[in-house]
């Protein structure tokens, strides 16, 4: 694979905060389901937003 700069790679916003983050690697087969862009983000979101009851 070709080496890419960072801002040639897929961003979106991050569902908590707004802010927009990169892929990475390790989002690589699961890319369409990460919502947050940090664990922080993830842990403060609303439960119904994760999907729970």
């Amino acid at each position: 694979m070709k080496m890419r700069r960072k801002s040639e790679l897929p961003s979106k916003p991050c569902v908590c905060c707004g802010l927009p983050f990169a892929w990475r690697k390790k989002w690589e087969r699961d890319w369409d389901s990460v919502k947050y862009c940090s664990e922080r983000c993830r842990r403060s979101a609303p439960k119904d937003q994760l999907g729970r009851s």
